[in-house]
């Protein structure tokens, strides 16, 4: 078999003129495009919240009903117009990521995730309502006859249920208690439950019974939205895998619990990547082929061969260590604007903790010649420094300073790098690491003087 050697002294090729980093160029967030989008959001609410003004008269808001009526048809379609944002932050578009920055698409999705669901779920209990005061009956009475007398209720009632399902398991203290795989696998389920409420909206709401041109505009609305999933979660992935037709070809320990995967595939110096993203990874074996996961480049591909840095802190992790030499493997991706294109100053200071340096091994491969980076790498055991001797081979290349911060936290203080790095707050500085790491590496450099648009991070979470 031929040997794969990540050799980090081979002479680098320039991001900026490599075929696939070139397609893969990942700035970070564009304020310009950022309020565009922001307008453009705004613009489609404005719209959103029209329709039940316009529809409606104010003599209805005072009949039996008519306010809670008004109020359910309002909060129904706020709700599910920011379902269909999250279905366009869901589908990774490119054009998407590179206007708000992968960071900003996952901020922006979380902080938008529970108010569909809140919203939804209101819209069906003030409409019940409305209904039982216009009707004169119990609140429950009247429910059992929606459901079971109007057109495409039932479904509409797995749905929400399904709603609120996903909506719970997905609050901290409930998700953190639950293996990665199942949550992901109950996610996905939000998909089925937008499908299956779709008919009721456009047959039973206010706002579009009557309307033509509204229903078209709505239906036309979220086929687009559909149809991005479908080509940049679905068909992209696909092509991309069929193409490269990557295999795993070694498997073998880094350190305590972290296990490095190299894979081989075809045309890989084609493969759009730069230093410091990622894909989600899919092994085709008959226990892992369903799920997917997030893993960072542990070094950036030397053809025909990939590589993969995993440490073992979920159930698929761990399994990754047993995985066969032969195993297919496809890809989606590459995400992440944690990269060499989102730098804004000449000299950068990389800060990683843990497994936080895959991303940063492979993003040292972009740096250019005697760019003079400084790295710290922030571990509580020698041991668990995995790529350390890679690192500092590349950080010797380029003229730069390794630092290596070992011990408990209450022995090494992030706040020392300050002492190693006097001039960080005029530099660019890339953090990467566990969720927790990233937020104190965070805290401290904003402390330290750097500013927001000089700070970029990477967190990996189960």
């Amino acid at each position: 078999m031929e040997t794969a050697v990540f050799d980090p002294r081979r002479t680098p090729t320039s991001p900026r003129t490599r075929p696939g980093a070139r397609r893969a160029r990942a700035h970070g967030p564009n304020a310009v495009a950022f309020y565009l989008v922001l307008t453009v959001v705004g613009i489609g609410m404005g719209l959103v919240l029209g329709l039940p003004m316009v529809d409606g008269t104010r003599s209805e808001l005072h009949v039996a009903g008519g306010f809670a009526m008004f109020l359910g048809s309002l909060t129904g379609l706020i709700g599910t117009y920011l379902a269909l944002l999250m279905v366009v932050l869901a589908s990774r578009m490119p054009a998407l990521e590179r206007m708000l920055g992968q960071g900003g698409v996952i901020h922006w999705h979380r902080r938008l995730a529970p108010w569909p669901i809140v919203l939804i779920s209101a819209h069906a209990v003030l409409l019940t309502i409305a209904y039982a005061q216009a009707a004169k009956t119990g609140v429950l009475s009247e429910l059992g006859v929606i459901v079971n007398t109007f057109p495409n209720m039932v479904t509409a009632t797995v749905a929400l249920v399904l709603m609120i399902v996903i909506g719970l398991i997905s609050i901290r203290a409930v998700r953190t208690r639950i293996p990665r795989e199942k949550w992901w696998l109950v996610h996905l389920l939000m998909y089925a439950a937008l499908i299956l409420s779709f008919a009721h909206e456009v047959v039973l709401g206010p706002s579009f019974v009557g309307h033509p041109l509204t229903q078209l505009s709505w239906t036309v609305a979220w086929l687009i939205a559909a149809a991005l999933v479908v080509v940049y979660r679905i068909g992209l992935p696909v092509y991309r895998s069929m193409r490269h037709r990557l295999q795993v070809v070694e498997v073998h320990p880094e350190g305590p619990g972290v296990t490095s995967i190299i894979l081989k595939g075809r045309d890989l110096e084609h493969l759009a990547i730069a230093g410091g993203q990622f894909f989600e990874w899919r092994f085709l074996t008959p226990s892992m082929w369903w799920q997917a996961h997030p893993f960072t480049v542990s070094a950036l591909p030397q053809p025909p061969f990939l590589r993969i840095t995993v440490k073992g802190v979920g159930d698929f992790s761990r399994g990754l260590a047993q995985v066969k030499v032969g195993t297919s493997v496809w890809v989606e991706g590459p995400y992440g604007s944690f990269t060499e294109f989102a730098r804004r100053r000449s000299h950068v200071l990389m800060i990683a903790g843990g497994v936080g340096v895959t991303a940063v091994r492979a993003l040292l491969e972009d740096l250019p010649a005697k760019s003079q980076p400084i790295v710290v790498l922030r571990a509580t055991r020698e041991e668990d420094l995995v790529l350390a001797n890679e690192i500092e081979e590349l950080v010797r290349h380029r003229k730069g300073v390794l630092h290596r911060l070992v011990g408990s936290r209450s022995e090494v203080q992030l706040s020392s790098i300050t002492k190693l790095v006097p001039d960080i707050g005029r530099r660019d500085v890339f953090v990467c690491g566990s969720e927790a790491f990233v937020r104190d590496a965070v805290a401290f450099a904003r402390e330290a003087g750097v500013a927001p648009e000089a700070l970029h991070q990477e967190a990996y979470a189960i």
